[in-house]
């Protein structure tokens, strides 16, 4: 006889239903400007998470993540792009690559997987440092890859960018893969391994104790959150249809960094509320940089606004709340339940 699924799975197919029907309504309804901006929220959750795996769950404090990124973004569009836009735009490709043209679902997981495997070639040599000298290394990766994207020409047009990718990231696609991401990160955290990075970022010295191989549970999770870094650069650049070196500086690092912080980096859930928050705040501060009206009031215009009242607010949750707003608590359908059972008594 087979199994019934849980009230868990119920709510949780439930809670996917809604965020379809919202997408479904919001793709009918808003101008491409807002949808954007949609985009723009799910593709940070993809890559915050990913960066959480790492800097919050396993405590490697990495600032390369924009470098994955860049990998993910240029593999995707040398991949997707037709080959008679190649021979025009980057006519000195080799002819096995000038020649292919994936669907975009293989050029994602592709885009992954080199991005995984840059991790893999950095890692070994990286991950045996500790603290601020291993943030330095990463930050140095990140340096190598933008030096590396702006002199081969030949392959990234240097400076000036690839452009003219095809637009293919939608909605769907991103909404899809981040709900995915969460589901994966999520089992991958509660499982034997998950419970084995987490002990490693409590105390490296007691887990190595207890028999725990730290070098290979850094590099897994250095590799697994590379490759949904690497999925969430080619989903930027195809919402773009347009990648350049300068896309993926530091700022985008520091962007991600401080997402993270104010969501809270133990916990999946607050990558999404970071996300939504850093994604929709400077949206709405930029409406009144330029001055207008509120209650009635002349405003004068107040360029650099939205910058200093996001770096306001970094501070105050690091003073007061420096395990972020969600800290190491993640959404759960039960939390619903215990709440009418407390009613009920």
């Amino acid at each position: 006889m087979p199994r019934k699924p849980s009230a868990t799975t119920l709510r949780g197919i439930g809670g996917v239903a809604v965020l379809a029907a919202a997408l479904f309504v919001m793709n009918l309804t808003l101008p491409d400007y807002y949808l954007r901006i949609v985009n723009l929220i799910g593709i940070n959750i993809i890559l915050v998470a990913s960066l959480n795996l790492t800097n919050g769950f396993t405590g490697i404090f990495s600032l390369g993540h924009a470098g994955f990124m860049a990998v993910g973004a240029y593999t995707s569009a040398l991949l997707t792009i037709a080959p008679a836009q190649k021979a025009l735009a980057l006519p000195q490709l080799p002819l096995w690559l000038a020649g292919i043209s994936l669907p975009f679902p293989a050029a994602l997981v592709a885009a992954g997987l080199l991005a995984s495997f840059a991790a893999l070639l950095i890692g070994f040599p990286v991950l045996r440092l500790r603290g601020h000298y291993l943030a330095v290394a990463t930050m140095g990766f990140l340096v190598i890859i933008r030096v590396v994207l702006t002199n081969a020409e030949s392959f990234t047009r240097g400076a000036r960018g690839i452009s003219g990718l095809p637009v293919f990231t939608n909605s769907w696609w991103v909404f899809g893969i981040a709900v995915l991401t969460l589901y994966l990160l999520r089992k991958l955290v509660t499982s034997a391994y998950g419970r084995g990075m987490i002990a490693i970022r409590e105390n490296t010295v007691a887990a190595e104790a207890l028999g725990i191989p730290i070098a290979r549970y850094r590099l897994i999770a250095f590799c697994t959150g590379a490759f949904f870094a690497g999925v969430g650069g080619a989903l930027l650049g195809h919402l773009m249809s347009v990648i350049s070196p300068n896309f993926f500086s530091y700022s985008q690092t520091f962007l991600l960094v401080e997402i993270s912080i104010i969501g809270g980096c133990g916990s999946l859930t607050g990558a999404v509320v970071g996300s939504l928050i850093m994604t929709l705040l400077p949206e709405i501060l930029r409406n009144f940089e330029g001055g207008g009206e509120l209650f009635g009031i002349a405003l004068p215009p107040m360029y650099g606004l939205s910058q200093i009242i996001l770096a306001s607010l970094l501070i105050v949750i690091i003073i007061f709340r420096p395990q972020g707003i969600m800290g190491t608590k993640e959404f759960s359908w039960s939390m619903f339940g215990k709440k009418r059972e407390l009613k009920k008594g």
